[in-house]
């Protein structure tokens, strides 16, 4: 058994830092509530470390080909270790964005060292087996998150959800140091420093500026200044990647049709997946009054979907063209979203999203593990490492952008609903319920009005959702679209080595 021990190691640090971008979910309303601040404050729980892990994924990759991929990936599991204890004990909002940032930046240390250990500690029939074993535990994690979220939080404290990765790191970086080998030297890339910065801010703005239309309206000038900073920074971008040597990502792949059209599919699989599960949970806890355990349920169909589909799928993939898959996955997200809109109108309560969530881990399972095999393939092999970073890094700015996004959308979808039944202050009362404040706005309405009040409340939750759900599963079909067009080359043989990418992210 002792030579599966590499695999476990790498195992553990991926199931750590893919449950951790959604495990924060169902600890959202009970975080508010702590910290005495909103749900929107606290997205950047959630942005930070998604936006951290996608902008430095790349440059990650430059410094473990300098430094080593095994000493990378120990200094990242030792990195989201203390990360994830200054985010256990944040006393405010501050200091816990910071803290989840600065877990992002362990995280993409260790998922941009991953497939390189892998390589070098197995070859031939036990690497196909290693890169299964893999998929399927990454293709479950993300949705895990939610699962393991509602326990620690309902019966010990939203603290536990991070405190819990301190004894997982303690024995993923002994296994590390004790079995874990660099793989053969190569040439160290140069490490863009301007194109990491400019990329990390270029997303952030762009992110800010969406947030802040949910907070505020589209019609704010903070949401068009930071929207329009972003869009600068990322021309900035693009002008100096054009114009190095070794850029962070070689823009010239992006010409390639087949490349490009994974990129695209990449970003919207997480942003139609994914980020319904943030706003189901505070419409659960928040006003339907469920704890934590009872929210976490929601992602139970998705996660084990995701699990057997992709760890079913992943000996027979090199079989089958990558287009169908993806496109037929995508398909599946957008139907598995159509149909919670469709139940959740004609019962507005948490079990009828069950099957759509399980039509959604479906396509999951079938679309994403092929994603990193076809996009590595359609480029050539010294960009390998460079597209499968830029794919998964597509993948977790889909989930921030989503986050901001899809919350202007479930905050306007509110409004509309309350404006209809004539609730006083409909606007105020959108964002208190999307912030996780209506048990605190009601408490506000006089006596009288507040039995009609909370069952506005109630048909605004549940709309938003709904129209959320409507928007997340049309951005899946146009995707499959786009797939089904971009992706029609059959399949080249691939090495044993090229690993799938995650089911879940993320």
């Amino acid at each position: 058994m002792r030579k599966w021990l590499p695999l476990v190691a790498v195992c553990l640090g991926t199931f750590m830092l893919l449950v951790d971008v959604t495990i924060v979910n169902v600890a959202l309303p009970d975080m508010a509530g702590d910290l005495a601040t909103s749900f929107s404050a606290l997205q950047w729980v959630v942005n930070g470390y998604a936006l951290s892990l996608a902008a430095l994924l790349l440059g990650a990759g430059a410094v473990a080909d300098r430094l080593g991929h095994r000493r990378t990936f120990v200094a990242g599991l030792a990195a989201f270790a203390l990360a994830s204890l200054a985010c256990g004990v944040a006393p405010a909002p501050l200091p816990l964005i910071a803290a989840r940032v600065a877990q992002g930046v362990g995280g993409a240390a260790m998922i941009a060292t991953t497939f390189a250990l892998l390589n070098n500690s197995y070859s031939g029939r036990e690497r196909g087996i290693a890169y299964g074993i893999w998929g399927a535990v990454s293709g479950a994690s993300s949705a895990v998150g939610p699962l393991l979220g509602g326990p620690l939080t309902e019966f010990l404290s939203w603290r536990w959800i991070f405190f819990v990765n301190l004894p997982v790191s303690a024995i993923a970086i002994a296994t590390s140091l004790l079995v874990l080998r660099d793989p053969q030297a190569r040439p160290a890339r140069r490490i863009d420093v301007a194109g990491v910065a400019l990329f990390s801010a270029a997303i952030a703005a762009l992110a800010y500026g969406m947030s802040r239309a949910g907070e505020a309206g589209w019609g704010a000038p903070s949401c068009w200044a930071a929207l329009c900073a972003g869009a600068l920074v990322l021309l900035a971008f693009v002008a100096v990647e054009t114009r190095i040597g070794e850029p962070l990502l070689d823009l010239a792949l992006l010409r390639n049709r087949v490349f490009s059209g994974v990129l695209v599919a990449a970003f919207l699989l997480n942003f139609a997946a994914y980020v319904s599960l943030s706003y189901t949970s505070i419409w659960m806890q928040s006003v339907l009054r469920l704890s934590p355990v009872t929210a976490g349920l929601v992602a139970l169909p998705m996660s084990a979907a995701a699990f057997v589909v992709s760890a079913a799928l992943g000996r027979a993939m090199h079989r089958l063209r990558p287009g169908r898959l993806i496109g037929g996955g995508l398909l599946l997200i957008g139907a598995g979203d159509l149909l919670g809109v469709a139940l959740v109108h004609a019962w507005p309560a948490w079990p009828a999203l069950l099957p759509a969530f399980c039509v959604v881990g479906i396509g999951v399972g079938l679309a994403a593990p092929p994603l990193g095999s076809a996009g590595t393939a359609a480029v050539p092999a010294e960009r390998g490492g460079m597209a499968g970073g830029a794919i998964y890094t597509a993948r977790q700015v889909g989930f921030a952008f989503g986050i901001a996004l899809l919350g202007s959308v479930f905050t306007a979808a509110a409004r509309h609903t309350l404006a209809d039944r004539h609730v006083a202050s409909s606007g105020t009362l959108a964002h208190e319920v999307a912030g996780a404040r209506s048990a605190d706005a009601l408490r506000q309405v006089p006596a009288g009005s507040r039995h009609v009040v909370d069952e506005a409340i109630h048909a605004a939750a549940a709309n938003g959702i709904a129209v959320q759900l409507a928007v997340a599963g049309l951005a899946a079909l146009a995707a499959a679209l786009i797939a089904f067009v971009t992706l029609r080359e059959r399949p080249t043989p691939e090495p044993a080595e090229a690993p799938p990418e995650p089911a879940l992210a993320e």
